[in-house]
């Protein structure tokens, strides 16, 4: 999907992009405040090529800046992932409790993330999840399984 541009390049690009979308949704809302997307732009671009340059050392943050990170880095980065979806669900379980608690409007939006959060969770079960598959080996024959790609 992103062969064709190159590992050192991906994360800065996402950043870059992500950025500006949002600076420019940011000056496209107006109002008095429309000169921070400027600030937004400058402090995105900084980021970028910030994340760019690190992605050129040879060091585990720059593996990681320039999408070349082996194993190990890349299940510290699951993990942190991990981590971070415990704290949204957490907080959005706490924040639906509380606004309903105190009967106030604004419980919904934290609905909205608890439930979105949970239906990838559920999605990435059943995604990734292993319990259809068989054993590695055919226990009559004692031959290994073919994969149905191979053939």
């Amino acid at each position: 999907m992103m062969a064709f541009i190159r590992p050192r390049l991906r994360r800065p690009l996402g950043i870059a992009l992500a950025g500006t979308v949002f600076a420019a949704a940011w000056a496209l809302r107006g109002g008095d405040a429309w000169q921070l997307s400027a600030a937004m732009e400058v402090t995105v671009l900084v980021t970028a090529i910030t994340t760019y340059v690190r992605a050129g050392e040879d060091s585990d943050e720059g593996a990681m800046a320039g999408s070349r990170a082996d194993e190990r880095q890349k299940l510290l980065s699951l993990r942190a992932r991990a981590l971070g979806w415990n704290f949204a669900m957490v907080a959005a379980f706490i924040g639906v409790t509380i606004g309903v608690a105190v009967k106030a409007i604004w419980w919904w939006p934290f609905l909205v993330i608890f439930a979105v959060a949970g239906f990838g969770h559920l999605l990435g079960w059943s995604t990734y999840s292993t319990a259809e598959e068989g054993t590695a080996d055919d226990a009559d024959s004692g031959h290994q399984v073919r994969s149905p790609a191979s053939s």
